[in-house]
């Protein structure tokens, strides 16, 4: 059954610089696609955060 992830990176002002929607079937498949989504655009050291659609915090950055 498939899950919706939300990936969320923020520059230091505040301001919301990624807000994607992940879907796949696992908590560890979100994981490593937020992480290649952070990387690919080059948001690793800017605070993040993947949550699934309940609210569970999954990866973040500060």
């Amino acid at each position: 059954m498939e899950k919706t992830y939300f990936l969320t990176v923020f520059d230091p002002s505040g301001e919301t610089l990624l807000n994607e929607k992940i879907t796949t079937d696992s908590d560890e498949k979100a994981k490593e696609l937020g992480r290649h989504r952070l990387l690919e655009q080059q948001y690793t050291k800017h605070s993040h955060r993947l949550v699934d659609d309940a609210g569970k915090l999954l990866l973040f950055e500060r």
